[in-house]
């Protein structure tokens, strides 16, 4: 496990801080990725550490900036230690449906595939039983 994880998961409350997942929802823990990758020369400094469900770790890989079909440009991925997701973001609760405000929240939510059919299935089952808020 990530030396960094109790800290990462307890800072998030224990959810993936790019599409709202609830880690009490898995059987295993999410992971701790880099928001700017090493690659990409982030660091392991904890403001560059963000709580990651594996589906949007997966997709995120080494991006920091994304396409935004609007503005029709390539625009920074949203940041969890500098952005609210709330500016960025909004659940549709009929849906489970996670649309993009902004920007940067549409690139987000289209590079991480945050909608994609399974995403949306498990999203409405964590609403219906009151994990996901």
């Amino acid at each position: 496990m990530n030396p960094h994880y109790m800290f990462v998961a307890d800072r998030a409350l224990h959810r993936c801080e790019y599409c709202r997942a609830p880690e009490e929802g898995f059987n295993f823990h999410f992971e701790v990725e880099h928001i700017t990758p090493v690659s990409r020369g982030g660091s392991d400094d904890e403001d560059n550490l963000a709580l990651a469900c594996t589906a949007c770790n997966l997709f995120k890989w080494y991006y920091i900036v994304a396409f935004d079909e609007v503005t029709q440009s390539d625009v920074p991925l949203f940041h969890p230690r500098q952005q609210l997701w709330e500016e960025h973001f909004h659940l549709d609760f009929a849906t489970g449906a996670i649309r993009g405000l902004t920007a940067t929240g549409r690139a987000t939510v289209a590079c991480l595939r945050i909608n994609s059919a399974a995403q949306l299935r498990a999203r409405r089952l964590w609403i219906a039983q009151g994990l996901y808020s």
